[in-house]
């Protein structure tokens, strides 16, 4: 577990993950081991890959294909790739073909690949 090492020598870092494009220039990750029930702000990005039972505000949110949302959602772009109930207020909305939606949406653009599940109320935004 501990290694005597060279003083000279220094530890290479680990490589950046890249980061998608926010105001803040920040991402969160939600481990798949964590379930949260309450309130998520952020001014950057939020990827779920556990559960999440409340209210998400943020830039943009990224639902992994393990990760479950049930809740209210508002976000500039959402991507889902597992599951997300509830109730949603975007400008881009992306379902990828292993999602499973059952949620208000209202959105002023959407992608749905084949695949993807979806059940409830889609709403175009007006501008």
């Amino acid at each position: 577990m501990f290694n005597k090492t060279d003083a000279t020598t220094a530890p290479t870092p680990a490589p950046a993950r890249p980061e998608r494009s926010t105001p803040s220039g920040k991402s969160s990750v939600l481990g798949a081991d964590l379930k949260i029930t309450g309130e998520i702000t952020s001014a950057g990005n939020i990827e779920v890959l556990g559960d999440v039972d409340g209210t998400i505000t943020a830039h943009g949110l990224l639902v992994g294909a393990e990760g479950k949302v049930t809740g209210i959602v508002t976000a500039e772009t959402v991507e889902v790739k597992g599951r997300l109930d509830g109730k949603v207020a975007s400008k881009t909305f992306s379902l990828r073909s292993t999602a499973a939606v059952a949620a208000d949406v209202t959105y002023a653009a959407i992608v749905i690949e084949s695949g993807a599940t979806i059940e409830g109320r889609f709403t175009l935004k007006k501008a």
